[in-house]
């Protein structure tokens, strides 16, 4: 059993993450490290966690024997302070999406990881979902043709208050949900993108985005021509869904990136529709299964530091695209690898989860 310390015990450690640990078969949480004590304590009771620590004594578990990798789910901003100490004490490291809330924080995170020899890997649990799987299983057997053109929706309404509505912390939908929409994006594509134009919406009677945009709509240009077409929003109604429209046929996922509910798959071609319900997994039992794997076998993971940098590439330059009303060139390397069959964890889920 790889032994997860669960930094940062909010909404989606609790929805998710500490429920799906219980489902992995290869995993357990050891460790909860939390600002509220006493909350932190009901969850290491109801999850038979051993130990429950402040902030101030992460180094001090770090130390310890009795963790293996951490899990942190803070905001943002906090992501790479947390991520390069777990590294210098030798623990492996699964970070929430975005990565970080800069360029150099993300590289700083990848070279303490590279010069600890543990691994860093991004939390894109959709990489080890069938249905994410079969779109780009679809797309490698030419059966939509060559693709040209994706487009996403990707919204819900955010309740004030909310961490991810505050600048400070690189909130705002591009970053917490976006990131879904380029992820999908560069690997339908299988390459890169190489330039961003935006437009974003701040309503001024609206409290909730004083600091961040209620929506931004972005579009990414791809070097074989492809464009990806989104809209990431905080200020309207659930939908989460993509198209990818190809020179032969074209695919729909919806819903495409939510954790909770069966994944919907449609594929037209030559006048005929097939569509396909896909079995609903624990998403993130899946992901922490599949990154344990990885620890035990020795294998780096697909989603490791450089994947999450590459998104955030993207991320920079359409909210700088935005901001400014000028296309952004994107710089980034090729990746050598992309989601495969073999990374899917059919993990069943579970309705054992305390949300405090």
């Amino acid at each position: 059993m790889i032994r997860y310390a669960v930094v940062g015990a909010g909404w989606i450690s609790q929805e998710a993450f500490m429920p799906g640990v219980a489902q992995s078969g290869n995993s357990t949480i050891a460790a909860i490290v939390t600002g509220d004590l006493e909350k932190g304590a009901k969850l290491a009771a109801f999850h038979n966690v051993p130990q429950v620590v402040a902030y101030e004594d992460y180094d001090a578990l770090l130390a310890s024997d009795t963790i293996d990798a951490v899990y942190i789910a803070l905001p943002n901003s906090m992501h790479a302070d947390y991520a390069i100490r777990a590294a210098r004490a030798g623990k492996h490291i699964m970070v929430e999406k975005p990565l970080a809330v800069s360029e150099a924080e993300a590289q700083a995170m990848i070279a303490a990881a590279r010069d600890a020899g543990v691994y860093l890997m991004t939390a894109y649990r959709l990489h080890n979902e069938p249905a994410t799987l079969a779109v780009l299983d679809h797309i490698a057997k030419g059966d939509i043709g060559t693709p040209l053109i994706y487009q996403s929706v990707f919204s819900f309404q955010m309740g004030a208050g909310n961490h991810r509505l505050k600048a400070a912390h690189w909130g705002g939908p591009l970053q917490d949900v976006g990131v879904y929409c380029v992820n999908a994006a560069r690997h339908i594509f299988g390459e890169e993108p190489i330039e961003a134009t935006a437009t974003l919406t701040q309503p001024a009677d609206d409290p909730r985005f004083g600091e961040i945009e209620a929506s931004i709509a972005a579009t990414l240009r791809f070097p074989s021509g492809g464009l990806a077409q989104f809209v990431a929003s905080f200020g309207a109604a659930d939908v989460d869904s993509y198209r990818v429209v190809g020179s032969k046929g074209d695919l729909e996922l919806d819903p495409a990136f939510k954790f909770d509910c069966a994944m919907k798959l449609r594929l037209r071609r030559d006048g005929v529709t097939t569509q396909t319900t896909f079995p609903q997994i624990d998403h993130f039992g899946a992901q922490v299964a599949y990154f344990s794997d990885c620890i035990t076998t020795k294998t780096p993971p697909e989603a490791d530091g450089e994947e999450g940098l590459a998104d955030m590439r993207a991320l920079i330059a359409i909210e700088t695209a935005a901001r400014t009303g000028q296309p952004q060139p994107i710089q980034t390397p090729p990746r050598p690898r992309h989601p495969t069959p073999d990374m899917v964890r059919m993990i069943p889920v579970t309705a054992h989860r305390l949300l405090l």
